[in-house]
């Protein structure tokens, strides 16, 4: 009887602790597999900062830097985001193609 009672209130908190695991930090319940109605990335301004936060690391902040301002278009649902060259500048700039749904970066690359 005493290990009834204890497998009984093991499963309470299990299913206790699982139900508390889904509650986001605003008390709501957070689902997994939510996607935005106008995807992760949902605007020229979030494309990009994504865009310079991997540009960063590869080409380097102050280089990336150089190339303001940037520019974002969107073509069937996938951010393509450049640099800027000055006018008097020979060379290419760099650029990303991020996914409007999930935020995947496609492609990273620099013009010579």
């Amino acid at each position: 009887m005493k290990t009834k009672i204890i497998t009984v209130a093991f499963c309470e908190l299990l299913c206790l602790a699982v139900i508390a695991a889904e509650y986001g930090q605003q008390g709501r319940i957070v689902s997994l597999n939510f996607t935005p109605k106008d995807g992760f990335v949902p605007n020229e301004a979030t494309a990009i900062k994504i865009a310079v936060a991997v540009w960063e690391p590869i080409y380097g902040a102050e280089y990336i830097a150089g190339e303001k301002p940037y520019q974002a278009r969107l073509t069937n649902d996938v951010w393509i985001v450049e640099g800027s060259l000055p006018e008097d500048a020979k060379g290419g700039v760099a650029e990303a193609q991020i996914a409007k749904t999930d935020g995947k970066i496609l492609n990273v690359s620099h013009g010579k």
